[in-house]
């Protein structure tokens, strides 16, 4: 229950996130955007990390395979997406896909096993769980 909890409100989180960093995107610029979140996120892990624990800091030296260090670098490029795809999109149209786009990359690293993911089987109800997603998609931005 609370991985459902907690997805939900991540989910809630990245709206309200991608609506702030769009507007704060059209009074400075994208990169410029894009590093205050960075900055701003690094420097709530560090009082986070201050009062909840203080392990060591050298453990990410030990983390293997050491392509798993860039989750950073793909956080900023994340970001700089989301505010792209909101501006252009609206906020509503731009969750859709990008929560679509999740969910395919996500049930491909499952089929294959991909970065250390333990490989799933091919599910047909996933297949058309998916299907049924993009058509929701279509629906959404159906004009008449």
């Amino acid at each position: 229950m609370i991985g459902i909890i907690m997805a939900l409100v991540s989910g809630a989180l990245m709206s309200i996130q991608g609506v702030f960093n769009t507007e704060v995107t059209k009074q400075s610029s994208l990169w410029v955007s894009t590093g205050w979140v960075q900055l701003s996120a690094f420097l709530v892990c560090i009082v986070a990390w201050l009062v909840t624990g203080r392990e060591s800091i050298g453990t990410i030296a030990r983390v293997e395979p050491k392509y798993l260090l860039l989750g950073g670098a793909i956080g900023a490029f994340i970001t700089m997406t989301v505010i792209k795809s909101m501006g252009s999109l609206g906020p509503a149209q731009a969750a859709m896909l990008i929560v679509v786009s999740q969910l395919a990359v996500a049930y491909l690293i499952e089929l294959f096993g991909l970065f250390g993911v333990e490989k799933q089987p091919f599910l047909w109800r996933k297949l058309i769980g998916m299907i049924i997603a993009v058509g929701g998609i279509i629906l959404f931005r159906w004009e008449r």
